[in-house]
């Protein structure tokens, strides 16, 4: 177990250690130079200009300016960013809740619907149901974020006028922000007495859409993976055994099936979260949700290096823990993957 854990975290070193130098040499092949963005170009002053290079670090050889950057990142500093003068992790932290919510919120749509839709195609194959559920999941694949999001947008919001456009929650309500999650700050005892549930619809009604756009490629993945894996698991001799038995179609499904056939939902279950993070930059940017996603395409736009590199490293870091933990859960829900796992 101790060598199965130190060649998992020298993976994950490795993989950030990659994903770090690739951000770091990406950004800088961008066009622009940050330093006549930050200290504008009618007004530029060669000394001013210089001062400001050397002092943001861009004065120097990339490869000093990498191992200079990867010395405070082994000391905990992902770095300032040069346009609000706050720390990246101080940044980061602020708006990770609205990410947050926002993911859980898809996730918990996709989920909720696409393990379902899985089996019912799976116990219908070839039928009008399994045609039909797997082609909406191809289709919600297929569809373009921004597009789709613009579509709930012109439908729901501007011509039914049913959910909002853009943001968390009306301007009118000021909530005590304990945990940064919208729906669980506007459930307070002190919230309800004053304002009762009504910042609680708001924040939901402002999440509706996001979510529904967020988590319809998660909802398509993990519906077609649901249905390919509990396929392979009606075919196996167990589940015509306890068919035989006379055992209930429910028991057979959820007893004896479900539990191997979870194995790689959960894999993709796992992805999927992971990658929304990744998938929720298009969809913050449509919906102007001040989340990571929006704070990373703004500091793209403004060349901000230290925000754009923090950014990338915790999201990846963010991504390569979670699959990193799908191991984990794969020797809970099946020890006989273990040995497997551990050589």
């Amino acid at each position: 177990m101790i060598v199965f854990f130190a060649k998992k975290m020298l993976e994950v070193i490795l993989t950030l250690l990659g994903i770090t130098f690739v951000c770091f040499l990406l950004i800088r092949l961008v066009p622009g130079d940050p330093v006549l963005l930050l200290i504008g170009e009618r007004n530029m002053d060669p000394v001013a200009y210089a001062e400001a290079k050397q002092k943001m670090g861009l004065d120097k050889p990339i490869p000093v300016q990498f191992a200079n950057y990867l010395g405070q990142v082994v000391k905990g500093d992902l770095g300032t960013s040069v346009i609000s003068k706050n720390t990246v992790w101080s940044e980061f932290i602020e708006r990770f809740p609205a990410t947050l919510e926002l993911s859980l919120v898809a996730m918990t749509f996709a989920t909720l619907l696409a393990i379902p839709f899985g089996i019912i195609a799976a116990l219908r194959k070839n039928s009008f149901f399994d045609y039909f559920l797997m082609g909406t999941s191809l289709t919600g694949y297929s569809m373009p974020i921004f597009w789709w999001g613009l579509v709930l947008i012109l439908f729901f919001s501007v011509h039914l006028g049913w959910t909002p456009v853009s943001g968390r929650i009306s301007i009118e309500y000021d909530l005590p922000l304990r945990t940064g999650l919208y729906l669980v700050d506007s459930l307070q005892s002190e919230v309800r007495q004053s304002e009762g549930l009504l910042p609680f619809w708001s924040a939901l009604k402002h999440l509706l859409l996001p979510s529904i756009v967020l988590g319809t490629v998660p909802l398509a993945v993990i519906a077609r993976m649901t249905r390919s894996s509990f396929l392979e698991v009606l075919g196996e001799d167990y589940i015509r055994t306890a068919r035989a038995k006379g055992l209930s179609e429910f028991r057979v499904v959820l007893i004896h099936a479900f539990r191997n056939a979870l194995i790689p939902v959960v894999t993709t279950l796992a992805l999927c979260f992971g990658s929304l993070i990744t998938g929720a930059i298009l969809t913050e940017t449509i919906f102007s949700w001040p989340g990571i996603g929006k704070w990373i395409i703004t500091s793209i736009s403004a060349r901000d290096y230290p925000v754009i590199q923090g950014g990338v490293l915790i999201i990846a870091g963010v991504i390569v823990l979670t699959n990193t933990l799908v191991d984990l859960i794969y020797i809970y829900l099946n020890p006989r993957m273990k040995n497997a796992l551990l050589k």
